[in-house]
């Protein structure tokens, strides 16, 4: 299960992404003929329009994306769709990489051809590298809040997911309170996918946990003292889940993200995702270009793809909850029944998630205080 670090990574991805060295991007051309420098385009009219960005995109024709699993979200479709449609070859590279890591390929192989075209990471490090990024704005652009934007289109919110627990109902019981994962039947089973002080999937599980104890998104303090309190009753487990330890049994039960403990059963018939009672805990990615992309118009493209009613809906698919739900709900464009699914029946009343101030309280506490839970 992809994880996206708050943290630079220590995995420098040069061994996976070894890449021959390139010139500078070729400046596209719009549907009018015009030269267009791609690197620069702030939106398709830059292009002439849709089609002209289009074009161009396809005189590259490749795009270059790392650290997006095939079962992470609906990614394997969207990128086959993405093929499909434009005829464009889509380089995944290491797709269990960290949004950390991702940062860290794009640093490592500038100027090279093979360097990210586009990033999808966790708010920690997107926030913290916007100089990294190229200014696009998608022609859906309206269609998203204020709020899970950068105005000038710097990154944008893509999806999100509900923190949940995910169990195996043949070994567990359905816990009705926090406090019951504290208990003998949840002996050796509990796992974080990954270190919250490198993966945001991980981090998000101990501010939930936070939450549930009656801390909050400015106080991750409650949700350390719980981790520990599970591992001093044994229940704590540090083995990274992924789906092939969800499947064999090792990681009996996970805190993750709804969309990756609803797709684990698919291999694991009886494992089953609920949101405990009490505070939800949500937190969006982020789409973002990389300013030294090799394929700056397919960078763009992509960017499109990924905001049209086509992803959006395939995200939505995969439970994971699309940062236009409110405009595909509205034009009757997604089933409402997944929207119930993917939410668990809450709605943004129920929510809470850390703003940039409070996720780096929390990575100051958490760098504190979390190697005692672990040692």
């Amino acid at each position: 299960m992809r994880k996206a670090a708050l943290v630079a990574g220590v995995l420098a991805l040069t061994g996976t992404l070894a890449a021959c060295s390139s010139g500078a991007a070729e400046p596209g051309t719009g549907d009018e003929g015009s030269t267009v420098d791609a690197a620069t385009a702030t939106s398709a009219a830059d292009f002439g329009g849709i089609d002209g960005l289009v074009e161009a995109a396809k005189q590259e024709g490749e795009l270059n994306v790392v650290a997006l699993p095939e079962d992470w979200a609906n990614y394997g479709k969207i990128i086959a769709g993405f093929e499909d449609k434009y005829g464009i070859t889509v380089n995944s590279a290491s797709p269990n990489a960290s949004s950390a890591e991702e940062i860290q390929a794009a640093e490592n192989l500038k100027g090279q051809d093979t360097a990210p075209d586009v990033f999808d990471l966790g708010a920690a490090v997107a926030l913290t590298n916007t100089d990294k990024f190229a200014a696009y704005q998608v022609e859906n652009w309206d269609d998203i809040p204020a709020e899970n934007k950068e105005a000038s289109g710097l990154w944008v919110n893509n999806y999100s997911g509900i923190m949940s627990l995910g169990y195996d109902s043949d070994k567990l019981q359905e816990p009705a309170k926090l406090d019951d994962l504290l208990g003998a039947d949840y002996k050796g089973a509990v796992a974080l996918n990954g270190d919250p002080t490198q993966a945001g999937a991980a981090f998000a599980a101990v501010g939930w946990l936070s939450a549930l104890n009656g801390g909050g998104v400015d106080d991750f303090g409650p949700g350390v003292d719980f981790a520990q309190k599970l591992r001093d009753a044994g229940n704590f487990l540090t083995l990274d889940p992924t789906p092939a330890t969800i499947a064999s049994g090792e990681t009996p039960a996970v805190l993750d993200w709804s969309f990756n403990n609803i797709a684990a059963a698919a291999d694991k018939p009886s494992w089953e995702t609920t949101v405990i009672p009490g505070a939800v805990y949500v937190s969006f990615y982020n789409e973002a270009i990389n300013k030294d992309a090799p394929n700056p118009a397919a960078a763009r493209l992509w960017q499109e793809w990924i905001f049209s009613d086509e992803v959006q809906a395939l995200y939505l698919e995969a439970n994971a909850v699309p940062v236009r739900i409110d405009a595909l709900t509205e034009s009757g464009a997604v089933d409402e029944k997944l929207v119930e699914q993917a939410t668990f029946g809450t709605d943004s009343d129920d929510w809470v998630s850390p703003d940039q101030a409070q996720v780096d309280a929390a990575n100051a506490l958490l760098t504190e205080r979390w190697a005692a839970v672990v040692k």
